[in-house]
């Protein structure tokens, strides 16, 4: 009976903890797919994605916020500031007008989920990444500042800390972004191509930085890492793929002829839509027509002469833009009507421009603040208050 009692107070003993995990475990389950079933836009794979890796999808919506946040304050002083029908959503189809404006949105959402994911890989927060094992291509790709005689002596500098591994939040990004393109048409090539583009534009700002060790200041050692740079460092570079955006339009050419490495066929990007088993489709440059949206809509597309694709690192559009000055929630324009405006200023964020040439409306009132501050000893500090009339301009 003693032996009976006993084991019943060691069961006792052992099992409350184990229960514990168990259920937290299932607690932070049953939440993880909670999350991801109610989160609007994701498509089944993404989903999937999301209750496989809870820790990665929280990585993912940080860099989607990154993104929107980064794409506001680069177009908060254009007609197009990063707003859209569908508010703050960072999920699913956001745009519907293939534009330039598109193009830059989609682009900065990519780079913001490779910038989060990688972020939180280095600092240890998904459970199955890393640090990155650093190769001098990642050194050369990183643009660092060491020379090619550095690069070649294995004696002049070696690897050190905890570097991000990009490569590895390229290709969960890529794995996530990408599987919202489910459709088969241009406007996913359109995308397609832009989520590439932002990823990229990661890759190639990385920095590098690097510690010198030897006697008395010498530099017989380097010591270097990769560091991931400020994200408005990639945003200012997307900002300007977007002042350059090349207009493009799909076409297809046929997958039995012969192909080189070189070639449209061998574009494992178009291979994956699996559109066909004769003709491929991609996109082509092509100078843009000087019509209105609606009326691109309805035109019949034509090859262009020479098909010369984009490069992977610039940013595409299919349909020139809106004026954006009126609402229209089938152009992605909220208008400007009640948009701050700088009366003095000539730029995009003048009221002339901003306002559509409407014109603008002047608001007054009087702001109250604290000023002339000073320290008394000791110790407290005292301030006057000081009022100011303050006028703001917003557009009719």
């Amino acid at each position: 009976m003693a032996r009976i009692r006993g084991n019943l107070v060691k069961k006792n003993f052992l099992l409350p903890g184990f229960e514990c995990r168990v259920m937290s475990g299932v607690v932070a389950a049953m939440a993880a797919n909670a999350i991801c079933d109610n989160t609007p836009g994701l498509t089944p794979k993404q989903k999937q994605m999301c209750k496989a890796t809870p820790d990665a999808f929280a990585a993912v919506s940080e860099g989607s916020k990154l993104g929107l946040t980064e794409c506001q304050y680069q177009f908060r002083h254009h007609r197009w500031n990063c707003s859209t029908a569908r508010g703050n959503a960072t999920f699913g189809h956001i745009m519907i007008v293939g534009s330039k404006e598109a193009a830059f949105r989609y682009a900065i959402a990519s780079a913001g989920i490779t910038y989060a994911v990688t972020q939180a890989c280095s600092q240890g927060n998904i459970s199955f990444c890393g640090c990155a094992t650093t190769s001098k291509a990642d050194m050369v790709a990183a643009n660092t500042p060491i020379s090619d005689d550095d690069l070649t002596s294995s004696a002049a500098w070696k690897w050190g800390g905890c570097s991000p591994d990009v490569k590895f939040g390229v290709r969960f990004a890529r794995k996530f972004v990408d599987a919202r393109e489910i459709e088969r048409d241009e406007r996913t090539l359109m995308n397609l191509h832009n989520n590439k583009a932002g990823r990229k534009a990661v890759r190639i700002n990385l920095q590098t930085e690097c510690k010198c060790h030897g006697v008395s200041g010498s530099c017989t050692l380097k010591t270097c890492w990769v560091l991931l740079p400020p994200f408005r460092k990639i945003g200012d570079h997307l900002k300007k793929k977007y002042y350059k955006a090349q207009f493009v339009r799909s076409t297809t050419r046929n997958t039995n002829k012969r192909s080189g490495p070189n070639s449209v066929s061998s574009d494992p990007t178009i291979h994956n839509m699996d559109l066909g088993r004769s003709k491929v489709p991609f996109l082509a440059l092509h100078k843009p027509a000087r019509e209105s949206w609606a009326r691109q809509q309805s035109t019949v597309r034509r090859s262009p002469p020479t098909l010369q694709r984009p490069k992977r690192a610039e940013l595409v559009y299919l349909y020139e833009s809106p004026n954006y000055c009126d609402r229209d929630f089938s152009k992605d324009s909220l208008g400007t009507t009640g948009r701050l405006c700088n009366r003095t200023s000539s730029g995009a964020d003048g009221c002339s421009k901003l306002c559509c040439d409407r014109g603008y409306n002047t608001y007054q009132y009087i702001r109250t603040e604290r000023c002339r501050c000073k320290f008394h000893w000791c110790c407290y500090v005292q301030c006057s208050e000081c009022t100011e009339r303050v006028e703001e301009y917003r557009c009719k």
